[in-house]
């Protein structure tokens, strides 16, 4: 965990590219620049079965947004298009250009920060709280840690046209939450060089946001705190840690800490995939078994090309994931007793995973198959 020698405490950016897969395919397709774009599975007119990746900001005026399903989508656009508004410019994930850009991204914020971790494709954290250059710096160390990020943020339009977000705070937690205050091309600072005034702003700054605002607590959970009269950040504070832990066990523990903006977890500067998998949505549900095995097998080969890519030699957990035409989902695992690095065994372990849910044995009312989803994990 990185401290500032001067100041003693610690100060940490995240930046997080606005609309990112959209915003790349607008600075590179001119004929559709100001227009409302969707980046996802094809809409087919309204009958596509997947779902919206990203969604820039005017296709979000028309109520579009990510994981929303495509059809939906569609449909939000239609209406538009009928009120007279530009309809929406749906296009497929093109992960390879992506990641590219995403690289380059990266390089920019290394000759800034000596300490760097890439959360995602399109988001990273950054250490500022001891940068070579602060020494006696005029308005604080927060200002000039204001500078650098506004230097960031420069330098990525100016290369690759694309804006981003930062937030700035005390730690990751903040940092994350304040780089979603002022979407897009924002700039949030949340911290001060006194310790007593820090903890305030961040008291001042979370109180009135609502509970969704904290990373991890989502749908299932704004539920049961609803229950409770908890909306906002500030409601959340008047639970004891007991009664947080009663609700949600562990993860009760962690809510009453960020609820108060506490978080000491270091950047992870050396970042390794957990898992890779795949998963498609059929055009149609299917219980065909020819068509549910084509369909896996080329799950099956298209995790094993990203797994040779990887560093990694072996794996030893395979999982599949199955979703019914109720959206009914279940997955099943199993762990070899040797590692493997071969595509036959993957195939072979996965249909064995797979068969039960074409009979009785895990699909007893005979339901169609709306999505499969291939893993593996515990890599060496």
């Amino acid at each position: 965990m990185n401290q500032s020698h001067v100041t003693g405490m610690r100060i940490i950016g995240h930046l997080d590219m606005d609309a990112f897969f959209a915003a790349v395919e607008e600075r590179d397709k001119p004929r559709i620049k100001g227009l409302p774009i969707v980046v996802g599975s094809d809409p087919a007119e309204g009958r596509g079965r997947g779902v919206v990746s990203t969604a820039n900001y005017k296709a979000r005026e028309y109520g579009i947004h990510s994981t929303l399903p495509i059809s939906t989508a569609w449909k939000l656009s239609e209406k538009a298009k009928k009120e007279g508004k530009p309809e929406a410019v749906f296009l497929p994930v093109d992960f390879e250009k992506y990641g590219e850009v995403s690289e380059r991204i990266i390089e920019i914020i290394k000759k800034y920060s000596p300490a760097v971790e890439q959360a995602s494709i399109d988001e990273a954290y950054l250490d500022l709280s001891d940068l070579p250059a602060f020494k006696k710096v005029e308005g604080g160390f927060y200002d000039y840690a204001k500078e650098i990020a506004q230097k960031i943020k420069d330098e990525i339009y100016k290369k690759e046209k694309l804006t981003c977000s930062v937030g700035i705070g005390p730690n990751k937690l903040i940092a994350k939450i304040a780089s979603g205050f002022k979407k897009p091309n924002g700039m949030t600072v949340v911290g001060s060089d006194n310790e007593t005034a820090c903890a305030e702003l961040v008291e001042a700054f979370l109180e009135p946001l609502k509970i969704r605002d904290i990373p991890g607590i989502g749908p299932k959970s704004e539920i049961i705190l609803n229950k409770f009269k908890i909306k906002t950040i500030k409601d959340l504070k008047n639970l004891t840690k007991k009664q947080l832990e009663e609700m949600f066990g562990k993860w009760g523990g962690e809510i009453y800490d960020k609820a108060r903006g506490k978080d000491d977890s270091p950047l992870v500067l050396e970042w390794e995939a957990k898992s890779i998998g795949e998963q498609e949505t059929f055009l149609e549900d299917s219980l065909d078994a020819n068509k549910v095995t084509k369909k896996i097998k080329q799950l099956c080969q298209q995790v094993f090309s990203r797994f040779r890519e990887s560093d990694f030699e072996n794996f030893r957990n395979i999982t599949v994931t199955v979703r019914f035409s109720d959206f009914t989902t279940k997955s099943r695992s199993h762990t070899l007793k040797e590692a493997t690095g071969d595509l036959k065994v993957l195939e072979f372990e996965v249909l064995k995973l797979l068969f039960p849910f074409l009979d009785k044995r895990e699909n007893p009312k005979h339901k169609a198959i709306r999505l499969l989803g291939v893993r593996i994990e515990k890599f060496s």
